[in-house]
């Protein structure tokens, strides 16, 4: 897959609920997924397809997506694209109501995504 095919199926995965299907369809088996803050108590990074599979099931267990937007992807070269995520949710355990504004920085070599990081506010 070309950069834009992988861009537009991540957003559409992640729009039409099936992003966890998507990850062994876009992902590199060695991918490294980085967060801007521990938000787990598993430190920032996460190395290969496993561990960030255990962190969607993380956020899929812990938090309640209630509503939000997810941007068309921002190509940028060959190479990297980024997605802007706007959520609103509640803590599962807490019912702590958040809202959320996220930046994806994507990065793809031989048709597969290799690294994601994450931007937002704390």
């Amino acid at each position: 897959m070309d950069l834009k095919s992988i861009a537009s199926e991540l957003v559409a995965g992640c729009r039409e609920g099936r992003e966890v299907a998507n990850l062994d369809r876009l992902y590199a088996a060695d991918a490294v997924s980085v967060e801007a803050a521990d938000m787990s108590g598993n430190g920032r990074e996460t190395r290969g397809l496993a561990g960030i599979k255990g962190k969607h099931e993380w956020w899929n267990g812990a938090m309640e997506v209630t509503g939000g937007t997810i941007s068309d992807p921002m190509l940028h070269g060959d190479d990297r694209f980024a997605v802007v995520f706007e959520m609103q949710g509640k803590e599962k355990a807490t019912g702590k109501a958040f809202d959320m504004k996220e930046v994806g920085v994507y990065h793809v070599k031989d048709g597969k995504i290799v690294r994601e990081e994450f931007f937002y506010s704390f």
